[in-house]
């Protein structure tokens, strides 16, 4: 009975990895096509000097699409990565909620339906950690099933040339 499970708990497994991916990638790239609304969005948490507000905005979205690529791939590292950003917008929103704003969280870009119907920060929060079970889900998968993501240099292995090749 065991053995009947495996094909349908990797499929679950991979579920989890593709739908966090998508919404990684959905976020990072609606955010890196418009980086000055994102920016004022960022910006109105107040949390950070002017002067950086382009450039983190640009880091955010940017390691968010990487991030949602390696998990695609299975990449070594794109899971921790994600797991730091779920962490820091996790206490970002918190933050939010405690000092009482009311802001749109700027996690979809400037054309997040989420903002313009609800316009807060705890349905983001909530979200989010739904987001971060599905990341302790995938960690925990992994240690359990003894599954190994891929290594980066994997991918370039195959493209080098090998000095034997030349003797």
């Amino acid at each position: 009975m065991k053995q009947d499970l495996r094909p349908i708990e990797m499929l679950f497994y991979r579920g989890v990895r593709y739908c966090l991916a998508a919404v990684f990638l959905w976020s990072g790239i609606t955010k890196l096509l418009d980086p000055v609304s994102f920016g004022v969005l960022i910006d109105a948490y107040g949390l950070i000097p002017k002067t950086w507000v382009m450039p983190v905005a640009i880091l955010i979205s940017s390691l968010e699409v990487i991030a949602g690529a390696g998990l695609i791939l299975d990449i070594h590292g794109s899971l921790a990565i994600l797991t730091g950003m779920m962490i820091l917008f996790i206490a970002i929103l918190s933050y939010g909620i405690h000092m009482g704003l009311d802001i749109d969280c700027g996690c979809f870009g400037p054309q997040d339906p989420e903002a313009k119907a609800f316009h807060g920060l705890r349905t983001a929060l909530y979200r989010d950690i739904v987001l971060m079970a599905g990341v302790l889900y995938l960690y925990t998968w992994r240690y359990y099933r003894s599954v190994r993501p891929d290594r980066f240099r994997k991918y370039f292995t195959r493209f080098t040339i090998q000095k034997e090749s030349f003797k």
